[in-house]
C-alpha cells in the first residue's frame, strides 16, 4: 500500500461541499481523550453553538458521531415505537428515505405524496393529520434531490394542532438559508456539516425540543439503534453530574466542525445568508443568458441547492464527465423520477463564492457547446456579474 493522494477537485454538487483550509487545518491538531477536561469545555462550546446556530436556546442540541442521515434515523428510531402512526411528507427522495426509517422503526406510516420539485403543501397534509391519531409528522425543510425548500412554520403549527411531534430535515439548509427551530415551534431538527457548514462529512447536528425528550424517556420499548438511543447518548453529552461514557466521540471532526462555526459566526449568519442568496442570483442569471432554466418556483427554490434542468438532446452524464475531466469540477446528477433530467449544482459554504460561480458557468457551457448546445461563455459571466459585484 501506499500513501493516498487525493486529486484536486471543486465540490459543487449535492455536498460535500469545498471544506475552507482553515477547517482542514483544525482537523489535524494533536487528538486528545474524549473525556479530557479540554475536550470536554469544547463539547459545551459546540453544544452552545449548535444552539445559537439552530435558534433554538430551549432544544438539546448535540453533534451525532455520523454523517447527516444518522439525525434522520436517529429521529425516526427514538421517537417511534411499533404502532405508532407517522405522516411523512413526500416531495423529493429524502422524504422518501424518512418514510422508510420510519417503517423500520415499526410504525404505521401514511405518505403525503407531492410533485418532486413542488413545496410541502400543508392542505395536503391536514387531512392525513386529522384521520387518526398522529405520533410523528416529518418533512423536509430543504430538499436536496430537487432544490425546492417547504416552508416549516405552518407545517409546525399543523402538527401541534393535532397533537403530532415534527421530525425537520434541514440537512441542506443549516448555514445557507434561515433555520428557526424556536420560531418554527419544531421538535427534532437535524443536519450535517457537509454541505452549507463547510466541515467535512461525518456529523450530524440535532436539536431536541423538550417534548420530543419526554418522548423519548417514556418510550415502552428500547430504542432501536443503541449509538443513536438518546438516552444513553445524553448521559455522554449532557454534562450533568460528570459525564458517563457512551462511545469514543469522533475528535478531530468535532474540532473541524468547531471551527466551521467560529467562522461562520464571524461572518455572522444573516452575511452567510446573504453571500448564498447573492450566489445563487448571479448564477441563475447566467443560466438564464444561455437558454438554461431551473426547475421549480422561484419563490420556492433553494439558493444552495441549483437544480438545472438538462435541455433536449443533450447526454448529462457526459456533461457532467467533460466538466470533471477538464475541470477538477464536480457536479451531481438527478435522482429518482428527476434522473437524466437535471443537474444538482451546489452553492454551499466555502463553496458559494464568485470565483465558484465564474468557474462554473465557464465549465458548464463550456462542456454543453462540446454536446452541441450552443452555450455563450461570455454571455453567462456578463450576465451574473452585476450581480457579483453587488
Amino acid at each position: 500500500m501506499q500513501s493516498f493522494q487525493p486529486p484536486r477537485r471543486i465540490l459543487m454538487g449535492p455536498g460535500p461541499s469545498d471544506v475552507s483550509p482553515r477547517v482542514l487545518a483544525a482537523l489535524a491538531r494533536p487528538t486528545i481523550g474524549h473525556l479530557d477536561p479540554a475536550f470536554q469545555a469544547l463539547m459545551e462550546e459546540i453544544k452552545a453553538a449548535l444552539q445559537r446556530l439552530f435558534n433554538a436556546p430551549e432544544h438539546a442540541c448535540v453533534p451525532l458521531p455520523a454523517p447527516g442521515t444518522a439525525g434522520m434515523e436517529a429521529a425516526m428510531m427514538n421517537l417511534l415505537e411499533p404502532g405508532d402512526r407517522a405522516v411523512i411528507a413526500v416531495n423529493g427522495a429524502f422524504g422518501g428515505r424518512m418514510a422508510d426509517m420510519a417503517a423500520r422503526a415499526g410504525a404505521s406510516v401514511v405518505t403525503v405524496e407531492h410533485e418532486w420539485g413542488q413545496p410541502v403543501d400543508p392542505k395536503k397534509l391536514e387531512p392525513a393529520l386529522a384521520e387518526a391519531r398522529t405520533k410523528v409528522l416529518a418533512f423536509v425543510h430543504a430538499e436536496t434531490s430537487t432544490g425546492a425548500r417547504s416552508d416549516p412554520a405552518p407545517l409546525c403549527a399543523l402538527a401541534r394542532k393535532h397533537g403530532a411531534l415534527t421530525v425537520v430535515d434541514c440537512v441542506t439548509s443549516l448555514g445557507g438559508i434561515a433555520v428557526d427551530v424556536a420560531g418554527w415551534d419544531a421538535d427534532v431538527v437535524y443536519s450535517g456539516t457537509q454541505k452549507c457548514l463547510s466541515a467535512p462529512p461525518g456529523l450530524a447536528p440535532i436539536a431536541l425540543s423538550k417534548q420530543a425528550q419526554a418522548a423519548i424517556s417514556g418510550r415502552k420499548e428500547k430504542v432501536r439503534n443503541w449509538l443513536l438511543d438518546f438516552n444513553l447518548l445524553m448521559s455522554y453529552w449532557g454534562g450533568e453530574g460528570g459525564r458517563t461514557y457512551h462511545h469514543t466521540a469522533p475528535i478531530n471532526a468535532l474540532y473541524g466542525l468547531h471551527e466551521a462555526l467560529v467562522a461562520l459566526f464571524e461572518e455572522g449568519q444573516q452575511a452567510a445568508i446573504v453571500r448564498h442568496a447573492r450566489m445563487h442570483e448571479a448564477f441563475a442569471a447566467g443560466l438564464e443568458a444561455v437558454g438554461l432554466q431551473i426547475l421549480g418556483d422561484p419563490a420556492h427554490r433553494l439558493p444552495q441547492l441549483n437544480a438545472v434542468v438538462v435541455p433536449d438532446g443533450v447526454e448529462e452524464a457526459a456533461v457532467r464527465a467533460r466538466v470533471l475531466q477538464t475541470w477538477d469540477l464536480e457536479i451531481g446528477a438527478g435522482l429518482g423520477p428527476l434522473k437524466g433530467r437535471i443537474w444538482r449544482i451546489g452553492l454551499m459554504g466555502a463553496s458559494a463564492t464568485p470565483w465558484h460561480v465564474r468557474l462554473c458557468l465557464t465549465a458548464l457551457c463550456q462542456a454543453l457547446s462540446s454536446e452541441g448546445f450552443k452555450a455563450d461563455a461570455a454571455a453567462a459571466l456578463a450576465a451574473a456579474e452585476p450581480k457579483l459585484a453587488a
